[in-house]
C-alpha cells in the first residue's frame, strides 16, 4: 500500500495535464453550484429549499445532518422524470437519479449550494447522457428555477471537469473509474437482498443509517444513500480533513441491481465529488476508502 501511494504521488507530480489543450475541448462543468448565503436557521432555509424543489415537482426523498454536525444538513430529492430517464441507463445509472443541496451553517448565515445536475449525469451517465438530454436539461432548469432568487447569479464551484472527461473519469494513473465498482455481496434474489440490508441499517449495523431510497421495483434496483456515522472511519473524521462546503456530495451510496450489492470505490467517489483536492489532502485520508468499504459490506453481510 505505501508503495501504490507513493507511485500515485509520483504521477500526481509529473504527469500533469495540458490546460490549454482542456480548455479547447469544451467548458469545464462546476460539481457544484453556490446559490446563496441566507441570514436565517439551517431548519428554517431547509424548509424553504424543500418548499421550493416539491413546487416544481421534485420529491424529497431524505435529510440529515453529516457527521451527525447541526450545522450542516443535506436534503436529497428526485422526481419522476429523472427517473424515467436513467433508469434507462442499465450500467448503475439509476445512481444519477438522486440530486443534493447542502446546507452549511456559517455564523448568522447559511450557505446553500447543490451537486450540479449536470456535473453527475455525466459522471454516471456517461456516454448515454445526449441520449437523454432534453429531460436532463428540464430538470436541471427546474432545479436553477427552484433555488436561485431572480436577480442573484449563482457560481459554480469544486473545481471543474469538461463532461467529455467525466465520462472517463479517473483521478489520475492507476486510480479507478466508474465502471471499477466494488461488489459487496450477492443474495439469491433482489428482495432478499433489500431486506438484508434493510435489517441491517435499523439495527445500526457498523454505525450507519439510511438517509434514503429510491427504489425501481420493476427494474429490480435499489439506490440507498447511508449516513456514515462511525466518530473514527466516518463523517466526522474524513469530511474536516476535505471540506465540508461539498457537502452536496453526501450522503454515500450503494446500488443493488438483481441480486448484486455494488458501490463506487472511494478513490473514485471521493476523488470525483472533491477534484480540486491535492494529493497532499488525499494522502491525509488515505485508510478512508477501505474504511467505508468495510462498512458498506458490512450492509450486506
Amino acid at each position: 500500500m505505501k508503495n501504490f501511494w507513493m507511485i500515485l504521488v509520483f504521477t500526481f507530480l509529473v504527469i500533469q495535464p495540458n490546460a490549454a489543450q482542456a480548455d479547447e475541448k469544451g467548458p469545464d462543468i462546476a460539481p457544484y453550484i453556490k446559490v446563496a448565503d441566507v441570514a436565517s436557521g439551517i431548519d428554517v432555509v431547509s424548509r424553504d429549499v424543500q418548499k421550493s424543489l416539491t413546487n416544481k415537482g421534485f420529491e424529497v426523498l431524505g435529510t440529515y445532518s453529516p457527521a451527525q454536525n447541526p450545522k450542516l444538513q443535506v436534503i436529497a430529492y428526485t422526481r419522476a422524470d429523472l427517473k424515467n430517464a436513467v433508469i434507462k441507463v442499465a450500467d448503475r445509472g439509476a445512481m444519477a437519479g438522486v440530486l443534493k443541496v447542502g446546507l452549511v451553517k456559517k455564523g448568522d448565515t447559511v450557505a446553500v449550494s447543490y451537486l450540479n445536475p449536470s456535473y453527475i449525469f455525466n459522471a454516471y451517465l456517461r456516454k448515454e447522457t445526449p441520449k437523454h438530454q432534453k429531460v436532463l436539461k428540464k430538470v436541471s432548469d427546474d432545479v436553477r428555477s427552484a433555488l436561485v432568487h431572480p436577480g442573484t447569479e449563482p457560481v459554480g464551484f469544486g473545481g471543474g471537469i469538461r463532461a467529455e472527461k467525466l465520462w472517463k473519469y479517473h483521478y489520475k494513473l492507476m486510480m479507478p473509474y466508474f465502471s471499477d465498482p466494488k461488489e459487496l455481496n450477492t443474495f439469491t434474489s433482489f428482495e432478499e437482498g433489500l431486506r438484508t440490508i434493510e435489517s441491517n441499517l435499523n439495527a445500526n449495523k457498523s454505525s450507519t443509517k439510511e438517509v434514503y431510497r429510491l427504489v425501481f421495483p420493476a427494474h429490480k434496483t435499489a439506490v440507498i444513500g447511508i449516513a456514515l456515522m462511525d466518530k473514527e472511519n466516518g463523517e466526522a473524521e474524513f469530511l474536516p480533513i476535505i471540506g465540508e462546503e461539498n457537502i452536496a456530495a453526501m450522503p454515500y451510496e450503494i446500488i443493488l441491481q438483481n441480486n448484486t450489492v455494488t458501490m463506487l470505490p472511494g478513490r473514485y467517489r471521493i476523488a470525483l465529488s472533491w477534484p480540486d483536492l491535492s494529493m497532499g489532502t488525499f494522502m491525509k485520508i488515505m485508510s478512508t476508502p477501505n474504511d467505508i468499504k468495510d462498512m458498506m459490506k458490512s450492509l450486506t453481510e
